[in-house]
């Protein structure tokens, strides 16, 4: 790890920025939360790989060639890119340009930019560490199959096992015939979940699952506990290995019988569903899932870059990497998925399925009748393994984050060392994930995902774009980047901060509430008592918004005007010289001040 700089000097409004001397500076002076040096990354390309292995992620297996079949196939492609131009690549280049600047995580980013909604940056940590608890349960899936795909035969390929019901057991897939289960079925429901019959039948813990998930979090800890400099090693190997796994699945997986009809389902265009609202909006929501926007990790990832990074370059090779894996993933899932459809003589929409079932169901059903499937089963889930850990690296390093940039060295006084304080966090995501890996821990994995990855996001992304994009202003933000790259950001940009952006996720917002359904699990629904912990978890991230403004209006003085004007007005010196002054001079920890406020 270095704390170096580079040697440009780009000139903003008639004064010269020297990163040079404003990082030797900031490493005398020391972090003001710390009292070390705010490290930065390697190298360039440590970031560009940490970056990109936090988007691309499941989603981009399960998610995107499901969406992309199921509304419209090719013809998908169209709403989708539309959307990455107008509103991905827009909002991660604000992410970037917020991280970059202020050298924060997202909670005091967000406290200098815009008071009043400070509560967005503390919502942003609250719903990462919510998502990693269960996100991580993938990860201890990924593990057990891994394991267990290294035997002569797959366990999962035929129904002579104690776990198998022989009666409705299906080696292969059943097609339209309700009362039979695949063989894959019932290895994910009867050996890997133990299911039980809903949410309020715990059953007990899945000791096996549980010592995954534990192997899960350990694999996590040591790759992240030295922060930056330990991440941006290990971003080498688990970004780049999945694609090699994707390619080369890709070219055996065009040759086997079948494998065209696969490929034609997912891209051939169905035109009449581009007048379909849902369609745009899916593809909007897709975007959001898939490039991480208002979690908080992109802007934590960010403020470890040297202040004039080359963000443009780096928003649009995150982007585009992003957008081309998924189209590849599809490409891989759907000729495997026409390879079965031939064999079994099955029409496609009969094998193809949305979610964990894609890759937990489907997929290891059509490895299994791969050739030299002992080579490509446990290639394939130590692919999904990699693709998992990325992300979580990103939901658990912003956390960490939070808590040395607003406790610094009074934590640091208890866990005296900051690895100590990374495994705090992991134990905490352990604990916390145990619910998970219970016989019934699906019903409540499934109530989580609802929850926090359509509800809470979609949510949390609209405020952030209000306190960013207007409240602190495309004028400000234009600023912001014209100092650290010494030339304003184009029209494209500005125009899609101050409109389109704010729409397009108005218009997902109001048609997530408009067609919100209850969650479900199959064809199992949920209790109303499910229903309502499911809402909690849903205001548990967001309820920061309202109660830190709340807070920031009653702690100020004067009358409610001049209390709200104080509380929309930044507090980032956007003329100081030297930026990191801004860091050296932070005010009282955001959260301390909320809790030791006399309200």
């Amino acid at each position: 790890m270095e704390l170096g700089a580079e040697n440009s000097k780009p000139r903003c409004e008639n004064r010269i920025y020297d990163p040079q001397r404003s990082d030797a500076k900031a490493s005398a002076n020391g972090r003001a939360d710390t009292g070390a040096p705010r490290p930065t990354w390697s190298g360039q390309l440590e970031f560009i790989l940490a970056t990109v292995g936090y988007a691309v992620g499941l989603g981009n297996v399960w998610r995107f060639p499901y969406l992309c079949y199921s509304s419209g196939g090719g013809a998908f492609i169209i709403p989708y890119i539309t959307m990455v131009f107008l509103c991905g690549i827009p909002l991660l280049y604000m992410e970037f340009a917020v991280g970059q600047y202020t050298r924060l995580g997202p909670v005091h980013a967000f406290a200098k930019i815009c008071p009043l909604f400070k509560g967005v940056g503390l919502a942003t940590i609250v719903i990462s560490f919510v998502f990693c608890t269960f996100y991580n349960v993938l990860m201890g899936w990924a593990l057990f199959y891994l394991f267990n795909s290294f035997r002569g035969t797959l366990p999962w390929a035929s129904c002579n096992n104690t776990w198998n019901v022989v009666e409705n057991c299906s080696s292969g897939f059943p097609g339209n015939v309700s009362h039979q289960q695949s063989s894959s079925q019932q290895f994910f429901d009867n050996r890997l979940l133990e299911k039980t019959g809903g949410i309020d039948e715990a059953g007990g813990l899945q000791w096996e699952v549980f010592g995954c998930l534990l192997l899960s979090w350990i694999i996590i800890y040591l790759c992240i506990f030295k922060g930056v400099k330990s991440t941006g090693k290990v971003v080498y190997f688990t970004a780049v290995f999945p694609y090699f796994i994707l390619f080369a699945l890709l070219i055996n997986n065009v040759q086997l019988p079948g494998a065209k009809q696969g490929i034609l389902y997912f891209i051939t265009p169905v035109w009449s569903k581009l007048f379909e609202v849902k369609v745009w909006v899916n593809a909007a929501a897709q975007v959001f899932n898939s490039l991480g926007i208002a979690f908080g990790c992109m802007i934590s990832m960010a403020s470890y870059n040297k202040f004039n990074n080359n963000i443009t370059r780096d928003v649009l090779i995150v982007s585009l990497t992003n957008s081309f894996t998924s189209i590849l993933a599809g490409i891989v899932i759907f000729s495997a998925i026409g390879h079965m459809s031939y064999k079994h003589n099955l029409p496609v929409d009969n094998i193809a399925t949305d979610g964990p079932g894609l890759v937990f169901v489907v997929y290891p059903e059509v490895l299994s009748t791969m050739p030299g499937f002992q080579l490509w089963a446990p290639l394939f889930f130590f692919m999904l393994l990699c693709l998992g850990l990325d992300s979580q690296f990103g939901n658990v390093e912003v956390v960490v984050t939070f808590l040395k940039d607003e406790f610094g060295v009074k934590v640091l006084q208890y866990v005296k060392r900051e690895e100590l304080l990374t495994l705090l966090v992991c134990v905490a995501g352990l604990v916390l994930g145990i619910p998970h890996v219970t016989k019934g821990g699906i019903y409540v994995f499934q109530l989580m995902d609802h929850c926090t990855a359509v509800v809470s996001l979609i949510f949390l992304a609209f405020f952030e774009i209000v306190s960013v994009c207007w409240i602190f202003g495309v004028s400000r933000l234009s600023r912001m980047v014209k100092r650290m790259r010494g030339e304003s950001p184009s029209i494209y940009f500005r125009i899609c901060w101050l409109l389109t952006c704010p729409l397009l996720v108005v218009c997902v917002l109001g048609s997530s509430i408009v067609q919100y359904t209850p969650p479900r699990y199959g064809e199992y629904l949920y209790p109303t008592w499910a229903e309502f912990v499911g809402w909690v978890i849903t205001l548990v991230s967001i309820i920061w918004i309202p109660l830190c403004a709340v807070h920031e209006i009653y702690t100020s003085k004067g009358s409610l005007l001049q209390r709200i004007q104080k509380a929309v007005t930044p507090t980032l010196d956007l003329d100081a010289l030297d930026p990191q002054l801004e860091k050296l001079n932070l005010d009282k920890p955001v959260l301390e001040k909320l809790l030791s406020s006399s309200v």
